[in-house]
């Protein structure tokens, strides 16, 4: 229980300070510490997720940070993409999930430091 309660802090302070969700805690975490299969980890990430986003979405929403314009037309977008990575993520193999995850990863960080 506290392995579980200390997994979802740490991804929590992520989500926080870097609006990422947790899921790049998460996953990993839940499979590697909690040895969870891979798609019961993300599913199960998904869920944690919901709440982590809903209370720093508070913070934020508090700070008059949101601009609801794009954030509602990108919800619409999230909403069928969720539909559609969801249902694919059972046919995808695993392996290809964590090729296509560090693609991801790497592309996202280089955009990332070239931004400052």
């Amino acid at each position: 229980m506290i392995k579980k309660i200390l997994i979802g802090l740490l991804a929590g302070i992520i989500c926080g300070l870097f609006s990422t969700g947790g899921g790049m805690i998460l996953v990993p975490a839940f499979m590697y510490i909690l040895k969870m299969e891979s798609v019961e980890s993300r599913a199960t990430s998904v869920c944690c997720i919901l709440a982590m986003v809903l209370a720093s979405s508070f913070f934020y929403y508090k700070s008059n940070y949101i601009d609801w314009n794009a954030g509602l037309l990108c919800a619409v977008g999230g909403i069928i993409g969720g539909y559609i990575g969801a249902k694919a993520l059972g046919k995808i193999p695993d392996y290809i999930l964590k090729i296509l995850f560090v693609i991801f990863l790497i592309y996202s960080s280089i955009i990332i430091v070239n931004s400052s």
